[in-house]
């Protein structure tokens, strides 16, 4: 037996009712003694150990259809027994697939889907094998119909290799490719465009009830973000993509939103109402479309950074334990703050909303006191434990290195721009990253960042840029947005004073559950904590629906006698209520702004210098 035979694997949905499919996978030529298969512990996008093996409630072993013994070893490895000298081993695994995200595996009767870390097991010392794929229809002519969707290449030998969208044979060059394809199979909606000379798949699965004129629209300003975004990195008009075909795949749900991203393709989840539906020609496009459109701009921005441009901690991947980085504040920062610029650049959107959305950012790292304890270099590095672990104490402890990565980026961006004179900006960084990393296959080192970033811009920015990612401190970004002719103020919407809590959504006969009680605020120095249940204000009933109308009542400074059950004790205390902070930014165009100002502003939104 050839050593380069590849591994052989077959996906069965084998009962989209129970919501299982069955897959095997054949090594040609086993270890005669103790071959170890095992799955993936994490998918590289989500950073958390997810524990996929956890859904295999059926696996067993054979050799030429005699059965061979296997053995659990640990949470995720199993050991086959003795296999006769000369002869393939198969291990066949039942799976469960009932995860509606983007992580994970799916399968019912509508549709099925799968990333590869769900499903395909990896024998050991062999994830450098070429890889075949059959991938196969479920049984029933209830399911004549399905169609797949998948960027696997076609088998160059499958029988009906040349059936676009169609079951059966896939191929992978090793088993990171494998798992880096997600799988979607059903009856989807599809649509396609060209951006970068490739041709791009639009396939939404879920009722969504579009028309041909919204998937018109769609695909055409998918497109404008596409070629941008092909643009930016290539550095002229007209560059080529870096794939040669790309999917986003959809999954359209009632309320839902996120996205994982592949090196050729993402797995979307999103509302059907952000969908376009009717769009007028021109006119600002709607809250919803313009979130989904966000996205999808910020999921294909990973084709680049974090699929190609990627921490050397990550080059290869270990998908068995957690891979420490501090650069996420780069790989996903920097990705929010291009997702929306991608927008603007491109011409979806003008000025003024790209402006309210870099303040809607730039809001909601004010809101959150967990900036002042926690850095994005350390968040980053804590992700496994901390950000995807969400608990009542997040907010006052934990930064987004999305959020506050993507704030650092913007800052970068206009410092960059600033201090040269506009001769270079971050395009002109992640330019260099990309010929450096991304077209050479090479990690980015822990300080890679700060090293291009000196390169481009010089030491001094490199070192203020170092100084935002370790440090626990507010960022002033006023002087910055000053020299492009634009003002940032931070104003108090809320005329009531603040308790500071926030209330669990949705919580049983509309009661007033604490979800959290932020750090140095009314409630934390009365000693109100998450999980109490607000029953009485000053005599009165309180709900959640009523709070709000109880805070108007009173200003900052009032005393208020709460009762509140804490478990199933009664309580009282009396908090002392606050004036609402100062934390909703607002960008607009400074109204007494220097001509030179607004040519700088003018460059960074329209990026002359792409």
């Amino acid at each position: 037996m050839s050593a380069t035979a590849p591994l052989r694997y077959v996906v069965t949905p084998i009962d989209p009712t129970g919501h299982y499919f069955e897959v095997s996978c054949t090594l040609p030529d086993p270890k005669v003694q103790g071959q170890r298969f095992s799955l993936p512990a994490w998918i590289p996008g989500s950073y958390m150990i997810r524990e996929f093996a956890r859904n295999v409630v059926e696996i067993s072993a054979s050799s030429d259809n005699v059965p061979v013994t296997l053995t659990k070893i640990d949470k995720h490895t199993w050991r086959a027994g003795r296999v006769p000298a000369g002869q393939s081993l198969t291990v066949t695994a039942r799976i469960y697939a009932w995860d509606l995200s983007v992580r994970a595996a799916h399968l019912d009767e509508t549709h099925g889907f799968f990333n590869g870390t769900s499903l395909f097991l990896l024998p050991e010392g062999h994830a450098e094998r070429p890889c075949q794929v059959e991938l196969r229809r479920p049984a029933g002519e209830a399911y004549a119909a399905w169609r797949v969707a998948t960027t696997l290449p076609r088998a160059k030998n499958a029988a009906n290799g040349a059936q676009p969208y169609g079951f059966g044979g896939y191929e992978a060059a090793n088993y990171d490719e494998l798992v880096d394809h997600p799988v979607e199979m059903g009856t989807f909606t599809l649509a396609t465009f060209t951006a970068g000379g490739a041709p791009h798949d639009i396939a939404i699965t879920g009722r969504h009830a579009m028309s041909a004129a919204d998937l018109e629209r769609l695909c055409a300003d998918l497109a404008r973000v596409c070629q941008w975004q092909i643009d930016l990195f290539g550095g002229a008009p007209g560059s080529a993509a870096p794939v040669e075909r790309y999917q986003f795949l959809v999954m359209a749900v009632g309320d839902g939103y996120g996205g994982l991203e592949h090196r050729a393709s993402t797995a979307l989840i999103a509302s059907r109402d952000d969908l376009p539906h009717g769009l007028p020609a021109t006119g600002a496009l709607p809250e919803g479309y313009l979130r989904f459109l966000g996205l999808c701009s910020h999921e294909y921005f990973h084709t680049w950074n974090v699929k190609r441009i990627k921490p050397a901690a990550f080059t290869p991947y270990d998908l068995a334990v957690e891979n420490y980085t501090r650069l996420l504040w780069a790989f996903e920062g920097f990705t929010s703050y291009y997702d929306d610029l991608a927008l603007v650049r491109s011409g979806l959107i003008d000025e003024a909303a790209y402006l309210a959305l870099a303040a809607k950012n730039l809001t909601q790292v004010q809101k959150g006191s967990g900036r002042l304890r926690q850095s994005v270099a350390e968040s980053s590095f804590d992700a496994w434990i901390k950000y995807y672990r969400p608990d009542e104490n997040s907010a006052n402890a934990v930064v987004s290195y999305y959020a506050k990565g993507a704030a650092i980026a913007l800052g970068l961006d206009l410092k960059l721009r600033q201090t040269s004179g506009g001769a270079v900006s971050l395009d002109d960084v992640l330019r260099l990253l990309w010929r450096r990393h991304g077209q050479t296959g090479v990690g980015v080192a822990e300080d890679g960042i700060f090293a291009a970033v000196a390169e481009v811009g010089g030491a001094g920015v490199a070192r203020w840029l170092r100084a935002r990612v370790e440090a626990a401190e507010e960022l002033d970004l006023a002087p910055l947005f000053k020299a492009m002719g634009v003002e940032l103020t931070w104003d108090t919407p809320a005329k009531a004073p603040t308790l500071g809590i926030k209330l669990e959504s949705g919580a049983a006969g509309g009661e007033a559950k604490i979800a959290a009680v932020y750090a140095d605020g009314p409630a934390h120095a009365a000693g109100l904590s998450a999980g109490d249940t607000l029953v009485a204000w000053n005599g009165l009933r309180v709900t959640a629906a009523n709070l709000d109308k109880h805070l108007a009542r009173h200003r900052a400074g009032d005393a208020v006698a709460l009762h509140l059950f804490r478990r199933d004790e009664l309580l009282e205390k009396t908090v002392t209520l606050a004036a609402p902070a100062a934390d909703t930014a607002q960008l607009k165009p400074a109204r007494r702004a220097a001509p030179a100002a607004h040519l700088r502003r003018a460059d960074w939104l329209q990026g002359s210098d792409a």
